[in-house]
């Protein structure tokens, strides 16, 4: 089921936002004018045998080490992105919403996300987002919420910070 489809089904408001095509969140939180915290980012894992989905601020990246023990795992890595392309036939590659659930995929959810009001996520497309509430998002998906992320480094930041300069001066 198509993402807007399910969100209309469930009778929450929400948001949709056309954007120049955009490959990263970093990039689709300054196309968007959005503070990067806001947006949701999924990455897929795999935890042993089976694959679950992590959502976190596109402004960390998540510490595999960290999730060993509350996943019960011997090994925990990035699926890859054939693999991705699997579990998300109606997706673009890379622009995965944060709903594992409509894919049969446990979600857990980085407690960094869990005190903003709102969140930002690509819609299936990359040149889609969608915006909703925290506390709709946390109704129709029921994530796991857990500590696995990190803060990028200041070299990162300060590359994101170039790019939307780079984007606004170009306007």
């Amino acid at each position: 089921m198509e993402i807007k489809e399910f969100l209309s089904k469930a009778g929450v408001h929400f948001e949709i936002h056309q954007h120049a095509p955009v490959f990263t969140a970093q990039r689709m939180a300054a196309v968007e004018h959005e503070r990067s915290r806001y947006v949701a980012k999924p990455v897929i894992i795999k935890a042993d045998s089976r694959y679950l989905m992590c959502v976190l601020p596109a402004s960390r990246h998540v510490n595999l080490a960290r999730l060993k023990t509350p996943l019960a795992a011997q090994a925990v890595e990035l699926a890859k992105e054939r693999e991705i392309a699997e579990l998300f036939p109606d997706c673009d590659v890379g622009a995965e919403p944060p709903f594992g659930n409509l894919y049969g995929l446990p979600t857990l959810m980085d407690k960094a996300l869990k005190r903003d009001d709102h969140i930002l996520f690509q819609a299936g497309t990359h040149e889609a987002a969608i915006r909703i509430s925290m506390r709709d998002y946390q109704k129709l998906v029921e994530p796991q919420v857990l500590d696995f992320s990190h803060r990028t480094s200041l070299r990162q930041r300060l590359s994101a910070l170039l790019s939307r300069l780079t984007d606004y001066w170009a306007k």
